[in-house]
């Protein structure tokens, strides 16, 4: 037995000691970091990998203001390769393979396919993928022949406008931007010298890619996204289809990650993919950084006990406080080269600067995001306000559903006596859309750099200077001595 020396620090016992700065206005400042070895964030933020957090729509939402999100593994191995394809299909430079459907099809198919994959057009095309014409929303709204074919509703091949080329290149795409713009059309089909279809660009995917340049995208100019999975064998199935799907990033999803059985995953992860970036954790220690990089970590979440829904600590008696951890795994990480993600604990602008001065190089955001429009958390009114449930992936209600899942049905009494729950079921108030939160979110941290005199990450961590406070600190850094209106 022995016990450290030095205290176990988080983010309220310290402040961040102002420099001189050069920074004339904190939108100056360059947020721009590391997610893994390989991808390169514009806003260091990921959501997290939990239920009530992070779906398609929630991952489309961040990768689209320059973070990132990790679809969570509760669900089937089906529906979280359809959630990460739904991410990869939101938009691209050109969608290479677009949803297509036959001429005999029926109107009802297209729209069940249309509503299912949440687009506005299929390209009705014959077995051999000669296109034959585009059926859309405003064709099959209202069509009064629901089992009538698609035929009858499409716009025929003869009266669109199509781009015919070998493969999509740059020039073609200022091609398709002029003839979209030319005929005043939404979406051109893109045909090889057969008329074979082999690509579509849109007009949506141009107007998105001008209203958000920091959207964090993949060479296709697709949106980047993680996928989480877990360490039992059947979870190499799991990996298999969201990569297949297009994920960027496989998140091992365990508590505790300095265990040999998350390490042997780890490995077998990167064998398996070495072209998928590997996102390892959750560590709290130096020694928990160097075996999962060791193993073929790509980037290390850091962090035990510290979310806001975790009892870890309370339970096991385990952990270390969030910004110590933080500052220990950096110092190993920098090292060897691989980022680290600061997962827990984060509630505002100031907690964030601070992990990442502490070292971090992104932070991982739960239940500050479980609140928002874009999360699939359940809402609920109280008292005439607006709230969104979150729980904790170790919560009970969440063991129970994943015994659920593996017994295909009910589970017994039994079942419920077992479960040790190290997480809670909780409320959050409802917060608006993402991109709102996230502005405040950001704005926090550019705000932090400028007092840093910070004109980057790297920087507010080489300038970064930490005092301990006091609880009287604390409670001096609050508003005080006055009856708050909002």
């Amino acid at each position: 037995m022995r016990v450290r020396e030095t205290p176990g620090l988080t983010f309220d016992d310290v402040l961040l000691v102002p420099k001189r700065s050069p920074i004339a206005s904190r939108s100056a400042v360059d947020t721009s970091a590391q997610l893994s070895r390989r991808i390169k964030l514009a806003i260091p933020l990921i959501s997290a990998n939990m239920d009530t957090v992070t779906e398609a729509n929630m991952a489309i939402a961040i990768a689209r203001v320059g973070g990132m999100g990790a679809i969570h593994r509760f669900l089937t191995i089906e529906r979280q390769a359809a959630e990460v394809a739904r991410v990869k299909r939101a938009e691209s430079y050109v969608v290479e393979f677009p949803a297509m459907i036959a001429p005999d099809a029926s109107v009802s198919e297209a729209r069940h396919q249309l509503v299912e994959l949440g687009i506005g057009g299929l390209l009705v095309t014959n077995p051999q993928g000669i296109l034959l014409g585009l059926v859309t929303n405003r064709d099959v709204l209202l069509a009064p022949d629901p089992l009538g074919p698609v035929s009858s509703v499409m716009t025929p091949r003869t009266e669109l406008i199509t781009l015919t080329t070998s493969g999509p290149q740059c020039d073609d795409l200022e091609r398709a931007r002029e003839l979209l713009h030319k005929h005043r059309i939404e979406k051109l089909p893109l045909l090889n010298d057969r008329g074979e279809t082999i690509g579509l660009v849109t007009a949506q995917d141009i107007i998105k890619h001008e209203q958000f340049p920091l959207a964090t995208k993949d060479s296709k100019g697709r949106l980047c996204v993680a996928a989480a999975v877990g360490v039992r064998p059947g979870d190499l199935h799991r990996s298999e289809a969201c990569v297949t799907a297009g994920t960027d990033a496989l998140v091992v999803d365990i508590a505790h990650g300095h265990s040999d059985h998350a390490i042997a995953v780890v490995r077998e992860l990167k064998a398996s993919f070495p072209n998928t970036e590997i996102i390892a954790g959750n560590v709290a220690t130096g020694s928990g950084v160097e075996d999962l990089v060791e193993a073929g970590a790509d980037a290390v979440k850091v962090g035990v006990g510290s979310g806001s829904i975790c009892t870890t600590r309370i339970v096991t008696g385990f952990g270390v406080p969030q910004l110590t951890a933080i500052m220990d795994c950096a110092l190993a990480a920098r090292s060897l080269g691989v980022p680290i993600i600061a997962d827990g604990g984060i509630r505002n602008g100031g907690d964030l600067t601070k992990a990442l001065a502490a070292g971090a190089d992104t932070a991982m955001i739960g239940s500050l995001l479980a609140g928002t429009e874009e999360s699939p958390g359940a809402s609920v009114v109280r008292d005439g306000q607006r709230f969104k449930i979150v729980r904790g992936m170790a919560s009970l209600s969440a063991n129970i559903e994943r015994k659920m899942v593996e017994k295909g049905g009910e589970v017994d009494l039994v079942d419920w006596e077992q479960v040790v729950p190290e997480g809670v079921e909780a409320l959050v108030p409802y917060r608006g859309t993402v991109i709102d939160l996230l502005h405040q979110l950001v704005g926090g941290l550019r705000s932090g750099m400028s007092y840093a005199g910070a004109a980057n990450l790297d920087e507010l961590h080489e300038n970064a200077e930490f005092i301990r406070i006091t609880g009287a600190g604390m409670r001096e850094s609050n508003a005080h001595d006055v009856e708050t209106i909002g």
